[in-house]
């Protein structure tokens, strides 16, 4: 299955990659045992997790917008469904219709946050769950062109009251190895600020913001990588532990029940 390659989409191929695809997955496996009924994934992407939810889901369906990825999988994983199209709203999916909702670094994407929490709301059956997870934006290092918007813990938990009548925040954290990338991390997209003697982080359009972003980017975790590949090679999800201080943490981690 050929892949789709930006640093937004992150590789679990690039080896320059891994501590974000670590990070990533790791949402996978914390969910895993929360995993029950019918199943819906928003936003599956490449189908880095899907392995480990259908092995607990009585049945899995997706959804995602990028359509050569979807027919993909649908190859990939006959027992699965698999929908392509833009979102919110779920127009081809029916209310109190799913147990279990997640959805993993999607909510940051969408225009209209609400509208898709009163979605993910409608699709599932009564008392049934929902797991997202987004970027803490008090850790993030620069403007990423690809988001809407980020959310602190507090901001994302009072959107998610609004909707649902249990919410609970938790975060993905790193332990130190994590902390050790990010903090070379950090000092290195510092320098390269720096360099933005016009400040275009901030005044380019997310479309033009985009494509500095993206060679730079790359440019960096290559960097990172030649600089300590021990380290960026070792890390796995286990260096990213479940937190309830979300505050802190790398990634919020929200729970809610219907």
């Amino acid at each position: 299955m050929s892949k789709v390659f930006t640093t937004e989409i992150t590789s679990d191929q690039l080896p320059s990659d891994n501590p974000l695809h670590q990070r990533l997955l790791k949402a996978y496996v914390a969910v895993e045992d929360y995993i029950i009924g019918d199943v819906l994934e928003v936003g599956c992407g490449e189908g880095r997790g899907i392995e480990l939810v259908m092995k607990k889901a009585k049945s899995y369906t997706a959804i995602d917008k990028i359509k050569e990825v979807i027919d993909k999988l649908k190859i990939k994983y006959p027992e699965g469904k698999f929908l392509s199209g833009n979102i919110p709203p779920f127009d081809t999916l029916e209310s109190n219709s799913f147990d279990t909702v997640i959805s993993f670094q999607v909510i940051e994407h969408i225009q209209d946050d609400a509208f898709f929490l009163k979605e993910i709301n409608r699709v599932l059956k009564p008392g049934g769950k929902a797991y997202l997870t987004t970027p803490n934006r008090v850790m993030s290092l620069t403007r990423n062109p690809w988001h809407i918007r980020e959310y602190t813990s507090d901001e994302l938990l009072s959107l998610a009251q609004k909707y649902f009548p249990k919410a609970t925040m938790k975060g993905i954290a790193g332990d130190e190895k994590v902390m050790a990338y990010y903090e070379r991390n950090k000092k290195s997209v510092e320098k390269i600020a720096r360099l933005d003697f016009l400040n275009l982080q901030k005044r380019l359009p997310a479309g033009l913001y985009k494509i500095p972003y993206e060679l730079l980017n790359r440019w960096n975790r290559n960097k990172l990588k030649e600089a300590d590949d021990k380290l960026v090679s070792a890390i796995t999800h286990e260096n990213y532990p479940v937190t309830d201080q979300a505050s802190k943490a790398l990634d919020l981690f929200l729970f809610v029940q219907k």
